[in-house]
């Protein structure tokens, strides 16, 4: 037989107090009821006791809330990389004592559809719909009917919803900076996307705030791009074909790869023509992927702050619940989580054993 429930009476009686004393206190509202320390105290110690779990089913009934959050992803859970974001919310979610739902759609319409319907069914207080890239994304009617965050994506359209996401153009600039600071002025090329602020792959909206940033930190200085190669993807294949059509044509000073993979790739045509990086060409990288650190040698890069984008995507959505509970306006900021340098052994001064 299974051990009995031990109720809320339990502990009035065990504290010495009336049950509605013992609901105060456990609810939080002692001291806005004034009801004494001492009390609280003996309360809270017999629930300890006792180990007496409150029924979340009656206190979301009374509240309005059920201390759950949903948390919707294309491709997020199943990522080696992008799951850390995932790792972020849960966390954030414990240390605040609620549960964290999470689904994936694999990019299915009809099934990101099926996965909201079912976080509302369940009464979850919040949701965060997830994207494994950075993308502006059609909202779903039904993310607007409650408290909601985008994370790592952008409404195609004006929506109330806010958006947490990686603090792109410092990190476009962060990468010209290493450049700059090493003393590189000219011969700088741009692999993966360029030479103007809009010359990306198609819907790659980190690649148009990267450019944005690595061109305003360079004419802070100065200095401008010497080219810039637009990928048709930021794979290694070709990140590999555009450095070795570069180099083909001239002999650079220095790379700024748009993502690591590319910059794998850019390592292997560099490699083919003789060139030893960081002595012969200096580079420099974003996302902080595995490979940036098993490379040889190490890359250089800007790291994609998966962990504290799940972190910040909690914090706001609690936010966003507490100003729907007081009837303010919904939020529509965008706010941007700083993506952090990797220094490593890619970048050296022009010119050291240059042959």
């Amino acid at each position: 037989m299974s051990p009995r429930r031990v109720t809320l009476a339990d502990v009035a009686r065990h504290a010495d107090v009336s049950p509605t004393t013992a609901s105060l206190v456990l609810s939080g509202r002692g001291r806005e009821m004034r009801i004494s320390q001492s009390v609280e105290r003996r309360v809270v110690e017999s629930a300890e006791e006792l180990q007496y779990r409150r029924n979340i089913v009656s206190v979301g009934l009374r509240t309005g809330r059920t201390q759950t959050i949903g948390f919707v992803s294309d491709t997020v859970a199943t990522s080696r990389l992008a799951g850390d974001m995932i790792k972020g919310a849960l966390e954030a979610a414990r240390e605040r004592g609620v549960m964290l739902f999470i689904g994936e759609t694999e990019g299915e319409a009809d099934l990101e559809q099926g996965l909201l319907q079912a976080m509302h069914d369940r009464r979850v207080d919040g949701i965060i719909l997830a994207s494994m890239f950075t993308r502006a994304v059609e909202v779903p009617a039904a993310l607007l009917t409650g408290p909601a965050v985008l994370l790592n994506a952008v409404p195609e359209r004006a929506a109330a919803l806010p958006a947490v996401l990686p603090d792109e153009v410092e990190a476009g600039r962060a990468a010209a900076r290493i450049l700059l600071d090493a003393g590189h002025r000219e011969g700088i090329h741009a692999i993966g996307a360029g030479p103007g602020p809009r010359d990306v792959p198609p819907e790659a909206l980190a690649g148009i705030e990267r450019l944005t940033g690595i061109h305003e930190a360079l004419a802070a200085a100065g200095v401008a791009l010497a080219s810039g190669r637009v990928c048709a993807d930021w794979l290694p294949e070709y990140g590999y074909q555009a450095t070795r059509e570069l180099l083909e044509r001239e002999r650079p000073r220095a790379l700024i790869c748009l993502n690591d993979r590319l910059a794998l790739g850019a390592y292997q045509a560099l490699d083919d023509h003789a060139l030893k990086v960081p002595t012969d060409v200096s580079v420099v990288s974003f996302d902080d992927h595995p490979i940036a650190a098993w490379t040889r040698p190490r890359l250089t890069t800007v790291a994609l702050p998966h962990y504290d984008l799940g972190r910040k995507s909690v914090d706001v959505l609690f936010a966003e619940i507490e100003r729907r509970h007081q009837g303010a306006e919904p939020d529509d900021r965008t706010y941007r989580v700083p993506m952090p340098v990797r220094m490593r052994e890619s970048v050296a001064p022009p010119g050291d054993g240059r042959r």
